[in-house]
């Protein structure tokens, strides 16, 4: 048996790569298996014994047949009414219920429930539906299309949490309330999470039900963000950090109580995993306490397991559970995280000072993460190789055992939990400040754009050959070119392309137009969608609202690698035009803001100002008549005459040539705009190649003579899928199909982007890749 255990000793992670290869063969597609053959070529050159070699394909093709098997499960359709039993991850936000239930047969389904009442709403808030199985009436419906190609994707989110599909619930019946050893766990953390709320001060109670429960549902979206600004999130997730520190005080604690050690370790072992679920179950925890659990049992048992196979037996034990979970990026920062820090070990104890050392430990972090974080986030902080220095230790030694030790006093009948929240709530407001101070700067953030799978693998390629010099004591220049050479070819790439780009972006019922210049010379942005609001019932408000801007015009100009708008134009003081612009001013750095005059009194603009303030942006009123030029692209403005506003027909419309290609959009313009138009610039706008149709393809726009003046030869409405005003209206998209004029709406396509290149004009649309 020893000789077995010391020739599998530091091979596991072979093995681990091998489930992680199916896993990915599984989920995408069956061509992906050749990586297996790639590992085995490698394990050879690592001079692997020939039965390493037979069980790394074993494992391989056993485990691709297993993950092939449970995922043609999640296809199968949910068959309704069913009886559905709900998990630990649910949230009530505003009117919606949504989360995970299982059925009969184990398998997650997705749902949602529109809450009918307020009465409703209070009886779900004040139960713990864990556990609790209710017989649901609905339809299955499928998994919406993102909006564009970095935007969220519900489907791949199902697929990462093992989910058959989405169930739209109509009616709950409340069935039972099953007993496990699961229930007392999830009404624990229910009534944790309850006590928390009525006991800390509210500034703090959402910071301590993340750190002490994982329940993240609470903290503040802002505070959330400088969190991300500084490359310190992962602070508020519970981490293997904290996971060990819970284990160190409990085992000292049995130990002072004088339990034998190997009773200790027992209990530690039956604890760590009901500690798992009560901090709910993140990737993070389950890697911190089945590490811990393979250490602890290969002790008892006398055996010594390295680091790196524990952590590779937890890695397939893992994935086994949940093969979507590679899909997880959760799953993934945690993993590669750490295991950059068990493979950096020979580098770091190198360093014997304590902060050098915790430099070289966020440095081989960051680097090893840092083009997995470009893939999902399309930005990395660069702040995040200072600020953690700073943060990691003051939160796992000062913030959290604060936290865990005026939880315990807030059990007791003695006031001592005020008498430290009076010391302890001013001390970490001013952090929190502090946090947000530093935090301002967009220029500590690296945007260089998403990378393609091709990208990934250089820049992947670069860390490893720097952590092989590293590794190999090559001088630091040497390394530090290695990583950041390949690092600056992607970050300049957009500014060799030679094409003009037009990207109309689905941001729903709203106008956002996004134009590069080639080599990227400038980068225009007309509008940036929004939302019309309107009053409702308290109990119905979203804790975090939707916001266009946040939640799709940024994660696209983040994705294209766009730091940086030398134009934003309002075209007008509308709502699902303007709403979103502020968060754009958050996140990107603005040149310059074009409006039209007289808009920026209206109400829906005082956000916008707001925001502005803040910057050193200028905001300047333009009309018709104002040129510029870039390049060979030339830019008019064409619309409006006069300086008063008063709504649509005062739009701004701006006219672009490119060479021969010319593009004309037109804002909300409606057929009093449209006739004056043709009056004034009849020979200029006759027979343009891209029109973005007036007001989202209304029938006060788009007139007849309009159209056959215009004469497009491609046309984009920007309206939302289903919209209340039936947008484009029939008779507008009627005229044009009667033209023979092809067309394109974002709210059915998705978003549509336009290459122009050698005067030839290219279409793709976002929903078609998607649909691929």
């Amino acid at each position: 048996m020893l000789y077995l255990v010391n020739l599998f000793k530091h091979n596991w992670i072979f093995y681990a790569l091998s489930v992680c290869i199916s896993a990915l063969a599984a989920l995408e597609s069956g061509r992906l298996l050749f990586l297996l053959a790639l590992l085995l070529v490698f394990s050879l050159y690592k001079r692997l014994a020939n039965i390493h070699l037979l069980f790394i394909l074993i494992v391989g093709i056993g485990s691709y047949s297993y993950f092939s098997y449970e995922i043609n499960k999640l296809s199968l359709p949910v068959e309704l009414p069913a009886i559905l039993t709900w998990t630990d991850e649910y949230n009530i936000n505003g009117v919606m219920l949504r989360g995970f239930m299982l059925d009969e047969s184990g398998d997650k389904v997705y749902v949602t429930y529109e809450l009918k009442t307020e009465k409703e709403k209070q009886r779900f808030e004040a139960q713990q539906l864990a556990g609790t199985s209710f017989i649901v009436t609905g339809e299955q419906v499928s998994p919406s299309i993102p909006a564009h190609r970095y935007g969220f994707s519900m489907a791949r989110y199902l697929q990462g949490k093992n989910a058959r599909g989405i169930i739209e619930i109509q009616q709950l019946q409340y069935f039972r309330q099953n007993k496990s050893f699961m229930q007392p766990i999830y009404e624990q953390r229910f009534q944790l999470k309850r006590h928390i709320e009525e006991t800390f001060p509210p500034s703090l109670a959402a910071e301590a039900q993340a750190l002490l429960i994982g329940f993240q549902e609470n903290v503040d979206e802002q505070l959330n963000r400088a969190y991300q600004k500084l490359g310190i999130t992962h602070l508020f997730a519970i981490s293997g950090l904290h996971v060990a520190l819970v284990s160190f005080l409990f085992f000292q604690l049995l130990l002072r109580l004088r339990i034998r050690r190997e009773v200790a370790t027992v209990f530690l072992l039956i604890l760590l995993p009901l500690y798992a679920i009560l901090a709910g179950g993140a990737p993070s925890i389950w890697r911190a306490v089945s590490v811990v659990e393979f250490v602890l049992l290969a002790q008892y048992v006398r055996w010594k397991i390295p680091m790196d196979d524990a952590l590779s037996l937890s890695f397939i034990m893992f994935v086994l559970l949940e093969p979507g979970a590679v899909f997880q990026v959760g799953f993934q920062l945690s993993y590669l995280a750490t295991y950059s820090l068990v493979y950096s070990s020979r580098i770091l104890a190198r360093y014997s000072n304590f902060w050098v050392q915790s430099f070289y430990i966020t440095f081989v972090c960051q680097i090893l993460v840092y083009p997995l974080l470009l893939f999902h986030f399309y930005e990395i902080s660069l702040s995040s190789f200072i600020a953690n220095i700073f943060f990691v230790p003051l939160f796992s030694f000062i913030v959290l055992p604060t936290n865990l030790f005026v939880l315990v006093l807030t059990y007791l009948p003695l006031p001592f939990d005020s008498i430290l929240f009076f010391i302890y709530e001013p001390l970490r407001t001013a952090l929190t400040n502090f946090i947000l101070f530093i935090q301002q700067p967009i220029v500590q953030m690296w945007n260089p754009g998403k990378p393609s799978m091709i990208w990934l693998m250089v820049l992947y390629g670069s860390v490893f050959f720097t952590f092989y010099l590293l590794d190999q004591q090559a001088p630091l220049k040497k390394a530090i070119f290695a990583l950041v050479l390949p690092a600056f070819i992607f970050h300049i790439q957009p500014f060799l392309h030679s094409d003009l780009k037009m990207a109309f972006v689905n941001v729903g019922q709203g106008d956002c137009i996004v134009i590069e210049l080639p080599y990227r010379k400038s980068v225009i942005v007309i509008d940036a969608g929004g939302l019309l609001r309107f009053e409702q019932e308290t109990w119905k408000e979203r804790k975090t609202p939707y916001e266009v801007g946040r939640q799709v015009v940024v994660p696209y100009l983040k994705g294209r690698g766009i730091q940086t708008i030398d134009t934003f134009m309002l075209s007008h003081a509308d709502a699902d035009h303007v709403e979103g612009a502020e968060e754009v001013l958050r996140e990107v750095i603005v040149k310059e803001v074009h409006v039209t005059p007289g808009s920026i009194t209206k109400p829906v603009m005082n956000d916008f100002l707001h925001e502005l303030e803040k910057t050193n942006t200028k905001l300047i009123e333009k009309m018709a008549g104002h040129k510029w030029q870039i390049g060979e692209t030339a830019f008019e403005y064409l619309w409006p005459l006069e300086i008063e506003y008063e709504g649509n027909n005062d739009s701004l419309v701006l006219l672009v040539k490119h060479e021969a290609f010319r593009a004309l959009f037109t804002g909300d313009l409606e057929q009093e705009g449209e006739r004056e138009l043709i009056r004034l610039y009849n020979e200029k706008l006759r027979n343009i190649d891209l029109l973005k149709a007036g007001h989202h393809g209304s029938k006060t726009s788009s007139t007849e003579e309009f159209i056959t003046v215009t004469n497009p030869k491609f046309v984009v409405f920007m309206a939302g899928e289903n919209n209340r005003y039936n947008h484009p209206h029939i008779d507008v998209v009627n005229r044009f199909e009667a033209k023979k004029i092809p067309y394109s709406t974002t709210g059915i396509d998705g978003t549509v982007e336009i290459f122009v290149s050698q005067n030839q004009m290219y279409i793709e649309k976002s929903n078609s890749l998607f649909m691929k």
